[in-house]
This record gives C-alpha cells, structure tokens and sequence, in this order.
C-alpha cells in the first residue's frame, strides 16, 4: 500500500500472472510434454530418445502417435502458460485520488491494458467477500453505485484473512465509506 505523504492518494499494487506457482505449472507441463513428445519419436525412429524406460520398443501405431498428440496438445498449453507468464496478466494497481476525485483500477490484459474510472462520490461501500469450501475466494471489491461490484484484489491463491480484511480497513476508512462483510 503506498499513500503520499498529503495522504490525498493511495495507490495498491495489483500481483498478476507472473507467480512463483504458476512458473512451476508451466514448467511441470512443458517437462511432460517434451517427455511425450520424445517418446513418440522414439517409437517412431526404433531409438531411444529418452535416457529412462524403452520408447523404442512401443509400436508406432497407435501408442506412439496417441503419444505424440498428448506432446502436441501439452506445448499447445505450455505456450499459452507462458505467454500469459510474460505478459503478466492481471498485474495492474487500484489508485484512489482525492483531489481529482477518482478511483483508477488499472490491469494488464493480453492485448492492451485495461483502464475503468470511477468517481468517489459513486463509490458506497468496500466489501470483504469469504468464502470458503471447493473453490474459496477472498477478496475486495468496491460496492459502486449502478455498476457491479468492481474487484480489488488478485485472482489466484487466497489472501490470509488477517491481510484481507486490514487493507479493506484502511481502504474504507481512506474513503470515508462503510466495510461491509466482515
């Protein structure tokens, strides 16, 4: 979280893509994708590509091309895992100025940048939503006059509850709004 010193804007970094687990997903399937793919072209050429087990002695027909295909589909995925790593989607900041009177939340999308503003007299409450169970999710959202609820915070991972709803403190309390949903 980082104010000014006149505390007339606070500006929150937003964390993207570019995370330690999603670097070890992509990794994890292009290590399995290179392995299927080599294995098909053991099977294929008769000669071991690969330094474990014996590929060669797998008929061409039909494990090594079903083999291939799960290599062919497995960089398909590692390459969108990867772009989307190097862009660093989602990555952005929630700037909130009182002297121009906007709130600015700004992402990184795929292909251009995604800027919404809203004015912070719009602006009624910010929400603290937890739910917990199969598919958790933490998160802020600011409560806006005849919009949607807009979302403050990453998508991926949960934050700890602690951090969570302290920063939603801060935030409503810079504001001048009520935190609802604690």
């Amino acid at each position: 979280m980082v104010s000014s010193p006149a505390t007339e804007s606070l500006e929150l970094p937003v964390l993207g893509s570019r995370r330690l687990s999603n670097v070890l997903v992509a990794l994890v399937v292009t290590t399995g994708g290179l392995g299927f793919l080599l294995t098909s072209a053991s099977s294929y050429l008769g000669t071991d590509l690969l330094p474990i087990g014996h590929p060669a002695e797998l008929a061409w027909l039909p494990q090594g091309l079903v083999m291939g295909l799960y290599g062919l589909a497995a960089m398909a995925l590692c390459s969108y895992l990867w772009a989307v790593i190097g862009i660093d989607v989602g990555a952005g900041s929630n700037r909130f100025d009182r002297a121009a009177g906007t709130a600015t939340i700004c992402r990184r999308g795929f292909r251009q940048t995604i800027n919404v503003e809203i004015p912070l007299r719009e602006i009624q409450a910010v929400k603290v939503e937890v739910r917990d169970g199969l598919n958790p999710r933490r998160r802020l959202a600011l409560k806006v006059q005849g919009r949607r609820d807009m979302p403050l915070t990453r998508v991926g991972e949960p934050m700890p509850l602690a951090d969570l709803e302290l920063s939603g403190a801060q935030l409503a309390r810079f504001l001048g709004v009520p935190l609802e949903g604690v």
